[in-house]
C-alpha cells in the first residue's frame, strides 16, 4: 500500500508533535518552516528576520515541566519546574533528536499556497507550493498539518487610539520587545494586560522612571507558586478537582477561586478587579505584577482616550507624559498561503473540535495548536496530531457534516453563554475536559475503573494526582510502556530541583501534604453525605 505524504507547516512545538505523530502510523511528513531552526515561538533571537515573531529574553514558560512534557518523553527530573525559553529549547532539542525528527524538515522554506488538486473530491490531495532561495517548487501531498500557530501576525489597532499619529515619541508592539535596556530612564505605558502585557511592564519597570499599565477590562492574576509551594497547575489540574467544580454551580466556583485569588492581594484595591467573573474570560499569570503596583513601579491605568505629542490621556481624565508606548495587544490568525478558498477560510472559527473544517469533502486538512488551553499546549496539540493522523490513514472517521456543523454550533452557544465577547474565547478550552474529549475520539482516554480493579496505585494516581499528558499513553493507539512508571514518579521529578540542600528533617513533601488533604476531604465529603 501506497505511504501516504504529509505536509507539515512550521517546526514549532505543535509541528514537532506532528511529524512524530505521522511517523508513529507510518506516514511520510515533510515538514516546511520558514526559520533555519525548529522551536518556533521559543527560539529566541535578538534581532529577528522583519515580520517575524519573537519573544523577549526572560521569556519563561507558564505551565510547569510535569503539565507540558509531551505524553511519551518526559523532561528531565532535573530541570525546573517552570523552564526559561533557554531550557525549553534544550527539552525541544532532546525531542527531535530522540525521535529523528530533523531528517524531516525543510528549514528557511516559506509555504506560498496551499490549494486542492483538481481531483480533491476523490483523492483529497492538495497541492502544495514552497519557496526555498527564491526558488519555488511544487509538491503533492495527501494531507495537510497547519501548524504554525496564532502569533504569527502582530495586532496592532492604531485606529483604536487618536492622536497616535502625532505622538513623537516610540511605539512597538510586544513581539518585537527583547529586553529592557532601552528603556532607561524612560515613563512608558504598555497598553493591554494579558501575559505578556505583565510581563513586559514588570519588567520594564525595574529600570523605566515610570511604567503605566493600562486595562479596558482588568484581569485576575494567577502565580506559579500554588499552596505549599507546588506549581499551580500541577496542584489544580486533576481529575479529582475537575470531578467537584461539575458539581458545583458556576456562581460558587466563581466565588471561590475569586476568594482565592483575593486573599493574595485584593484586586479591587490595585486597580485590577474586573467586571467579568474569573471563568468567564482568559485569566493572566504573573508572579511579580503585585509586587510592582505596591512599589510604585508599575501603576494600573484605565484605556488610553487619545495621545498627544508627548502624553497619553487617560479615559478617567488624567494625563501622563510619555516617552514609549508597548502595545502588547494580541495577535490575528493568519494563514495567507489557503488563500480564498471559503471552504476552508469560513471554518477558521468553527472547525469541528477546533481541529477540522467540516465543509471539506475529504478530512486531509487539520489545523494543530490553534486553541487556547487553560493549560499547556504541547500536551493538547500533540494529542490533536495524534487524532489527526489516524483519520489521515482511515483507521478513525469523523462524522457528517452536519452532524459536525451541529456540535460546532453546540460549542459556540456554550462559549457564548459563558465568556466575555473575545476572539480568543472561541478558542478557549477547559484543559482537562478538552484532552479527555480528543482522547475519547483517539481510543485513549484512561478507563479509571477497569484501572481501580487491575492498578489500584495507577489510578488514585490518575485520579488524584496532577493530569499529565502520560495519562493519554496507558492504552490504544500510541500505546508507550514507560506511561505507567512517568506518572508514578511525576511527583519526584516536580521535587528534584527544589531539594538542592540536603537536609536531615525533610519538611512535608508535595505527595504527603497531597495526601493529607486528600484524605480530609474524602472524610469531610462522607460525613455530609451520611
Amino acid at each position: 500500500m501506497k505511504v501516504k505524504k504529509i505536509a507539515v507547516i512550521g517546526a514549532g512545538v505543535s509541528g514537532l508533535g506532528a511529524i512524530k505523530s505521522c511517523l508513529e502510523e507510518g506516514l511520510e511528513p515533510t515538514c516546511f518552516e520558514k526559520r533555519n531552526d525548529i522551536g518556533g515561538l521559543w527560539n529566541y533571537e535578538d534581532t529577528p528576520e522583519s515580520g517575524r515573531p519573537g519573544m523577549y529574553k526572560s521569556l519563561t514558560s507558564n505551565t510547569s515541566k510535569e503539565m507540558t512534557a509531551f505524553s511519551d518523553y518526559p523532561i528531565p527530573d532535573h530541570y525546573p519546574n517552570y523552564m526559561h525559553n533557554s531550557k525549553l529549547m534544550e527539552y525541544l532539542r532532546m525531542y527531535t533528536r530522540h525521535f529523528g525528527l530533523l531528517k524531516h524538515i525543510q528549514f528557511q522554506t516559506n509555504v506560498c499556497s496551499v490549494r486542492k488538486r483538481p481531483d480533491f473530491s476523490t483523492s483529497g490531495q492538495w497541492d502544495v507550493v514552497v519557496e526555498t532561495d527564491r526558488v519555488q517548487k511544487t509538491y503533492i501531498f495527501d494531507g495537510v498539518m497547519v501548524c504554525s500557530g496564532h502569533y504569527t501576525e502582530k495586532y496592532l489597532p492604531l485606529q483604536d487610539f487618536a492622536g497616535i499619529e502625532k505622538f513623537q515619541g516610540r511605539y512597538l508592539h510586544s513581539w518585537e520587545y527583547k529586553h529592557s535596556e532601552s528603556f532607561v530612564g524612560k515613563r512608558v505605558v504598555v497598553i493591554g494586560i494579558g501575559n505578556s502585557g505583565a510581563d513586559v511592564a514588570g519588567e520594564i519597570s525595574r529600570v523605566a522612571e515610570q511604567v503605566f499599565l493600562s486595562t479596558r477590562r482588568g484581569a485576575w492574576i494567577w502565580n506559579r507558586v500554588w499552596d505549599h509551594g507546588n506549581p499551580m497547575d500541577a496542584t489544580l489540574f486533576t481529575r479529582y478537582n475537575r470531578a467537584v467544580q461539575k458539581l458545583y454551580p458556576t456562581f460558587l466556583l466563581n466565588r471561590h477561586i475569586e476568594n482565592k485569588l483575593n486573599a493574595r492581594f485584593n484586586h479591587a484595591n490595585y486597580g485590577l478587579l474586573p467586571e467579568h467573573r474569573i471563568l468567564d474570560h482568559q485569566t493572566v499569570l504573573n508572579d511579580d505584577l503585585p509586587n510592582h503596583i505596591i512599589t510604585g513601579r508599575v501603576q494600573i491605568k484605565p484605556n488610553v482616550k487619545e495621545f498627544t505629542q508627548a502624553s497619553a490621556i487617560f479615559e478617567d481624565g488624567t494625563e501622563e507624559s510619555i516617552d514609549v508606548v508597548v502595545f502588547a495587544t494580541g495577535y490575528t490568525l493568519s494563514f495567507p498561503f489557503l488563500g480564498d478558498d471559503s471552504t476552508i477560510l469560513d471554518s477558521q472559527h468553527s472547525l469541528f473540535k477546533l481541529v477540522f473544517p467540516p465543509r471539506l469533502e475529504k478530512p486531509t486538512l487539520a489545523f494543530i495548536g490553534i486553541i487556547q488551553p487553560a493549560g499547556a499546549i504541547i500536551p493538547t496539540s500533540e494529542l490533536q496530531s495524534r487524532w489527526v493522523v489516524r483519520v489521515f490513514t482511515g483507521l478513525k472517521s469523523l462524522p457528517s457534516q452536519s452532524e459536525m456543523m451541529a456540535e460546532i454550533k453546540r460549542r459556540k452557544r456554550s462559549k457564548a453563554k459563558d465568556s466575555v465577547k473575545s476572539p480568543k474565547d472561541t478558542r478557549r478550552v477547559q484543559y482537562i475536559d478538552y484532552m479527555d474529549e480528543i482522547a475519547s475520539e483517539l481510543g485513549v482516554k484512561p478507563n479509571l475503573l477497569s484501572l481501580l480493579l487491575s492498578d489500584a496505585k495507577l489510578a488514585k494516581e490518575i485520579f488524584w494526582g496532577p493530569c499529565t499528558s502520560y495519562q493519554y499513553r496507558l492504552q490504544g493507539p500510541g500505546k508507550w510502556p514507560g506511561a505507567r512508571a512517568a506518572i508514578l514518579t511525576q511527583r519526584e521529578r516536580i521535587l528534584k530541583p527544589l531539594r538542592t540542600r540536603g537536609l536531615k528533617h525533610l519538611g512535608a513533601s508535595f505527595s504527603h501534604l497531597f495526601w493529607v488533604k486528600s484524605i480530609c476531604v474524602v472524610f469531610f465529603l462522607l460525613v455530609s453525605v451520611l
